[in-house]
């Protein structure tokens, strides 16, 4: 496919109406994308006091109300994926937009953890919309190497904020209650929409737009989830995706109640989402003069490096090493993660070409319904040390560094 100077491809350059510069088009593909960060991180200083509001017997159920978040999303990534490939991105978007607030109104309205539950998967189905659309709109206007360099940058901004989402949570909950934070959640999202409509255009004209039939979608499908290379990324991201959602979904627990961290929490917290956002900084720097694949390999190396350093210091320590070494060590490990998002996404995604759309919903899908099962399988087993931590972290990292290799010699077979 032919391309312009700064990796948009020709065909595609002229769609964008107006055409934004790259900083405010990393912003804005990242706002939308932040949605489901915000989503997610905003809620973490406040499970506690969910549970308490809402009487839920079990405290570690409430680590359901993170988790049942990527189930609604695996799903709406299935149906945005086809939806945005023959209807445009934008209605994708605002259509996306609207369910999602009509899932934050069921949670608001919630007296027990079903409905929470059930808000939160419509929340998650419906912010599939605006994440499905801003990936297959970097995918319209950018390729390869290009495409790896400006999700790196969009990660970069996108990773600011999993850093100030618990603490924004936290003075919601100070200022007013847990309610009011998914007031936050329908400010934002509207504010967000306003700004895509009002500068960014359509990027998938009508003439490309692939009419919606069962005969095509299952055609797509199956080229898709027989395509080995692909494959091998999308179990590869929902291994490391897996093994880090088990931190983040008990990521409360493991400060706040193993470490008595209390108010600390968002602030321990941010400086170990600060690792990722310098990773993909880093990545976005260093991309276009490495490759996307040789910096994928490094990182593969290092997470698996950390794996066994970490498992090593919790034997040492009886599973709970001081919270210092803790998080220095974990700083380093989700490091190399950080590079490994961006960079493991667009390998997938690159062979795909006008099948965006639905391969990002698939890649999302298939990899989101991966990860939460290891999250609660690994959860599962925590009982006041972090051990069960550190075996997910060596299992999963370990396999998904088996899988790359894997898609990398189908690859080098195929040229």
């Amino acid at each position: 496919m032919p391309q312009t100077s700064n990796g948009v491809s020709e065909d595609t350059a002229v769609v964008q109406k107006p055409v934004l510069g790259l900083a405010e088009f990393v912003a804005l593909m990242a706002t939308m994308t932040s949605l489901v960060a915000l989503s997610i991180d905003a809620m973490l200083p406040a499970l506690i006091q969910i549970g308490t509001a809402l009487n839920v017997a079990q405290a570690h159920d409430t680590h359901l109300i993170v988790t049942v978040f990527f189930v609604g999303m695996a799903f709406g990534q299935m149906f945005f994926g086809p939806f945005a490939d023959s209807r445009g991105r934008r209605l994708t978007i605002l259509v996306g937009l609207c369910i999602f607030a009509l899932g934050t109104f069921v949670c608001m309205l919630a007296t027990n953890l079903e409905t929470m539950l059930v808000g939160r998967i419509i929340q998650a189905f419906g912010v599939s919309g605006p994440r499905i659309a801003s990936m297959a709109i970097i995918r319209d206007l950018y390729v390869g190497d290009a495409m790896a360099k400006v999700m790196s940058f969009i990660m970069m901004v996108f990773i600011l904020v999993p850093m100030l989402a618990p603490m924004i949570g936290q003075t919601v909950m100070e200022l007013f209650s847990w309610f009011h934070i998914f007031t936050l959640f329908l400010v934002v999202a509207t504010l967000a929409g306003i700004w895509f409509f009002s500068r960014q255009g359509e990027t998938l004209p009508r003439v490309k737009r692939k009419r919606f039939s069962w005969a095509q979608f299952f055609k797509s499908s199956h080229f898709i989830l027989t395509h080995p290379e692909v494959m091998g990324y999308t179990f590869a991201m929902g291994c490391i995706f897996g093994a880090f959602l088990a931190y983040l979904s008990a990521s409360q627990t493991i400060f706040t109640v193993f470490y008595d961290m209390g108010e600390w929490f968002p602030y321990i917290f941010a400086t170990l989402a600060f690792s990722i956002g310098l990773a993909s900084y880093f990545n976005g720097k260093m991309v276009m003069r490495f490759g996307m694949r040789k910096l994928c390999r490094f990182a593969l190396k290092g997470v698996n490096a950390f794996a066994v350093v970490y498992l090593i210091i919790l034997y040492a320590y009886d599973g709970l090493p001081p919270l210092v070494l803790t998080v220095s060590v974990m700083f380093v490990g989700f490091f190399f993660v950080g590079i490994l998002f961006g960079n493991l996404n667009a390998m997938a995604m690159q062979p795909l070409g006008e099948m965006a759309g639905l391969g990002a919903a698939i890649i999302g899908s298939i990899s989101s319904l991966f990860s939460v099962p290891i999250a609660l399988i690994v959860d599962s087993f925590l009982n006041g040390n972090l051990m069960p931590i550190g075996f997910g972290f060596l299992i999963f990292f370990g396999l998904a560094y088996i899988s790359v290799r894997y898609a990398e010699r189908v690859r080098e077979c195929g040229e």
